[in-house]
């Protein structure tokens, strides 16, 4: 049923998953980075990634939440914004020869945010407007179902840096929402194409045993740098091959 680049494929998944979820993110950059290093076509790419996002950040969020790493105040407005944007931008299929430099500019982006990371003194939490937080969701939420991204690579530096939460109030609190907006871009996208790739159960499988060993390396080894710079230069080599069609 499955052949040998699967397997390949399926291996990458994994240890993608393990660099992402250490990081408290669910993965989806590096899923759409390591297929597209494949060249698997666009429309098996974002349903693919979304459903990975799903099942990684369905145990990650569960991890996170049970070691009180999430803000259940910051959720909620990010949500209700977030939910129905991620809906329509994952019923949104846009063609090959655009999504593919749009992504890898979003892939060249988040590897700047991970290869320029650096330490940082933690700050007690800002004071936020509610309308601002339900607008910044629907804008990434959007965002996020269009690419086929949960959005926490958008999320999770911007609430960080405008102080809405704690570093490590922001693990759980973007898992979260990675968990929501990828099931509602997912059920947009399949609205749309109405199908899923044959190999996800393959791909699924990889991906959350990555997500298991990840999530705990996050735990107990909060945010290490060295394993971010890792990430940022696999996500630079997919985004060249997206952007200049290689």
């Amino acid at each position: 049923m499955f052949e040998l680049i699967d397997f390949v494929i399926a291996i990458c998944l994994f240890f993608g998953a393990i660099l992402y979820t250490s990081v408290g993110h669910a993965g989806a950059s590096v899923y759409i980075a390591i297929m597209s290093i494949f060249g698997l076509p666009v429309t098996t790419i974002k349903p693919t990634a979304l459903s990975l996002n799903i099942i990684v950040s369905s145990y990650t969020s569960y991890q996170y939440v049970k070691a009180k790493l999430y803000d259940m105040k910051l959720v909620i407005p990010l949500l209700i914004g977030a939910i129905p944007m991620a809906f329509i931008g994952g019923y949104i299929n846009v063609p090959g020869d655009i999504y593919k430099p749009t992504i890898g500019l979003m892939l060249l982006y988040s590897s700047y945010r991970f290869i320029s990371v650096k330490q940082h003194e933690e700050k007690e939490p800002q004071k936020y407007k509610f309308y601002y937080a339900v607008l910044t969701g629907g804008l990434i939420g959007f965002l996020a179902g269009l690419t086929g991204t949960g959005g926490g690579i958008f999320l999770s530096p911007l609430i960080i840096f405008a102080g809405w939460t704690t570093t490590k109030g922001a693990s759980g609190t973007v898992a979260l929402f990675i968990l929501a907006n990828s099931v509602f871009g997912l059920m947009g996208n399949i609205t749309s194409i109405k199908s899923i790739p044959i190999e996800l159960p393959l791909y699924a499988l990889f991906a959350l045993l990555g997500g298991i060993v990840g999530s705990r390396i996050g735990i107990h080894y909060f945010q290490h740098i060295g394993i971010k710079r890792i990430l940022g230069f696999v996500l630079l080599i997919a985004s060249i091959k997206l952007i200049f069609n290689l």
